[in-house]
């Protein structure tokens, strides 16, 4: 595992309040299918935030526009990353070794999109939020996005 995905998840691990951890006898996939029901649409997800977050005034002023430039970045990279895949899956044809190639790099474009979109949202979270608002705030995003990419993982076949 890369040195900075195993900081990453490790960090995530300890941040998370106890009751986020999976409690004995609980399923954990429940839990995440949970979340995503309940943040369907943005502005139940935003709602779900909101509550979490339980922010000031002062913090919901600094805190809303990164939120709202990360969903907008957020919404873009999620359509183009479907997009590739409906590309792949929706042509009903067989994919040659150079589509195939073209889709990758696709892919690989829209992941350094993401990437960069979430480096610059933890940046600004951090600066405008408490850390342990900040960090929740991430555990949201983390699991929400963990959960959209088992989504498309578990319903796409393997392209033969």
């Amino acid at each position: 595992m890369k040195p900075v995905l195993a900081a990453a998840l490790f960090s995530i691990a300890v941040a998370l309040p106890p009751a986020a951890w999976p409690q004995s006898g609980t399923d954990a996939g429940a839990e995440l299918k949970a979340l995503v029901e309940q943040t369907r649409t943005p502005e139940a997800k935003r709602a779900a935030v909101a509550s979490a977050l339980a922010l000031t005034d002062a913090e919901a002023k600094k805190f809303w526009p990164v939120y709202d430039a990360y969903q907008r970045k957020l919404d873009t990279t999620n359509r183009q990353f479907s997009r590739t895949y409906e590309d792949m899956v929706m042509s009903g044809r067989p994919i040659s070794d150079a589509w195939a190639k073209n889709l990758a790099r696709d892919l690989a474009q829209t992941e350094e999109d993401a990437t960069r979109a979430r480096k610059t949202m933890y940046g600004s979270v951090v600066k405008v939020l408490p850390g342990r608002k900040a960090i929740r705030y991430l555990q949201i995003e983390n699991k929400l996005e963990a959960a959209y990419r088992y989504e498309v993982a578990s319903t796409l076949p393997l392209v033969r």
